[in-house]
């Protein structure tokens, strides 16, 4: 499953490092919970966890239906 997602945040990377950002993969529980870790600009961003839960977290349920929850580190 963590070669799945690490795929599915390639194709969000893009635009992650246009604004200055990245989003780095630290864990996946045998639960479905993703931790990541956003960097770069949007580790400060106040609009981060708008990222996090309509981008990202919404992408990977997409892509990898075992993701139940997503939240960053």
């Amino acid at each position: 499953m963590k070669e799945k997602i690490e795929a599915a945040l390639n194709k969000i990377r893009p635009a992650l490092i246009a604004d200055g950002g990245n989003v780095e993969l630290v864990e996946v529980d045998d639960k479905g919970v993703v931790k990541v870790r956003l960097t770069g600009a949007c580790g400060g961003c106040p609009m981060s966890q708008m990222t996090l839960k309509m981008g990202i977290e919404r992408i990977l349920k997409k892509e990898v239906p075992e993701v139940k929850d997503v939240i960053a580190v």
